[in-house]
């Protein structure tokens, strides 16, 4: 069965997350991906610990599946070969900081004068066409600007950032489906085009409640909550026997866990007949909801309890738990993969599971400049002793790692 993007090919100039991310997912569904590293280093994410052997697990994540074509941007025949490339490419993706790419006319409008086909994704941090276009960030930074960071952390704390890098990969996926659908427009119509991905835009569009609500109620001014929901209760963190819990109940679930907690007096008690009222009284609450907890000894009886009551309740794991839970091994979300360098290496599994392509393909990343010869040979058609030219005159570079 052919996997659902074989014979798309991308030229990727992508590095760290938000951009590399696109590509990672593109590649497990066949999609041949030329990527561009630049001398003498590469994707800078191949220095980012943790390293083993030379070898970043953080580059191999986001990397598998991927071909490395390494070249030097200061050379001019490196941009007639990157020139070449574009007619024999479906799909550029690109997260240079502004003005990389226009200043060696590889930006959009001018490789849309190569192939029309084209469709070109730049991920960047507030957007290409945007009065703060000339600006760089990463993770933390579009964490700040979009405020995150605002609402996470102690309700009369500081704000906190979140720790992983949630905005790089939220970005990833959003390119991803924008790419996609272009796919679809194009096999539609015929028609290239370009999109501009702001991680910023793409982390607005994750909030909820915090945009609509002022619009609502002028009184409403967002702010962190801390482990419990300012609006809704129960819906927060609560400390269990044995660990933490999170439980978040609505509504129609409010009566469950009463019942649970042999409290059914609380269901009519107009205190806390509705989830705002709740909240507003969610100090008295919390100590009745904890010292329940606190009666049934270990946090498995607790959960076991609140399922048996359709409760909507887990326990709050570390990435290292979360990892070893039969749930996530059942789903193949947690998977092991095997490298060259680091040998086995556990890393997120892919999260969209297609009917039309139900195994993923055995992926390796690339060494740095790994694939010069191969794709130059495939794909234009350059005979060894060129190749080989190239490489002396230091237009190509490649290293074992």
């Amino acid at each position: 069965m052919p996997m659902m993007l074989e014979g798309i090919r991308v030229l990727d100039f992508t590095q760290y997350v938000a951009g590399s991310g696109v590509t990672r997912l593109m590649a497990e569904l066949g999609a041949e991906i030329i990527k561009v590293e630049i001398a003498p280093v590469g994707d800078p994410a191949r220095l980012i610990p943790l390293i083993k052997n030379g070898r970043s697990a953080y580059f191999v994540q986001q990397n598998r599946g991927k071909q490395s074509l390494c070249v030097d941007f200061g050379k001019p025949e490196t941009l007639d070969l990157l020139r070449e490339l574009v007619p024999h490419c479906d799909v550029v993706v690109e997260n240079f900081g502004p003005g990389v790419l226009e200043k060696r006319q590889l930006d959009y409008p001018h490789l849309r004068q190569l192939n029309e086909r084209l469709i070109m994704l730049s991920v960047s941090a507030y957007g290409r066409e945007s009065p703060l276009s000339h600006k760089t960030g990463y993770d933390w930074i579009i964490q700040a600007f979009a405020g995150f960071m605002h609402m996470t952390g102690p309700r009369d704390g500081p704000p906190h950032p979140i720790g992983l890098a949630l905005l790089d990969v939220n970005a990833s996926v959003h390119g991803f489906a924008a790419v996609g659908m272009a796919l679809f427009h194009r096999a539609r119509t015929g028609e290239g085009q370009y999109i501009d991905l702001s991680m910023v835009d793409a982390a607005f569009h994750m909030h909820d409640l915090n945009v609509a609500g002022p619009s609502v109620d002028p009184n409403f001014k967002p702010h962190r909550m801390g482990s419990h929901h300012e609006l809704i209760f129960p819906f927060g963190v609560f400390k269990g026997p044995t660990g933490y819990l999170c439980v978040a109940a609505l509504q129609l679930q409010w009566k469950n866990l009463c019942e649970c907690m042999g409290r059914s007096d609380l269901v009519e008690d107009p205190r806390y007949d509705d989830g705002l009222k709740r909240a507003q009284h969610r100090d008295e609450l919390i100590p009745v909801v904890e010292n329940w907890m606190a009666s049934l000894g270990t946090n498995e009886a607790v959960l076991e309890a609140l399922d048996r009551h359709r409760v909507p309740a887990t326990a709050v794991m570390s990435p290292a738990e979360a990892r070893d839970h039969p749930y996530f091994k059942a789903r193949g979300t947690v998977r092991t993969v095997e490298d060259r360098l680091l040998g086995s290496v556990d890393i997120p599994g892919y999260p969209f599971r297609f009917s039309a392509q139900p195994s993923l393909p055995d992926l390796q990343a690339p060494l740095l400049g790994e694939h010069n010869a191969a794709v130059l040979g495939r794909v234009l058609g350059y005979a060894p002793d060129r190749v080989q030219a190239l490489t002396d005159q230091g237009v190509l570079i490649a290293r074992e790692s």
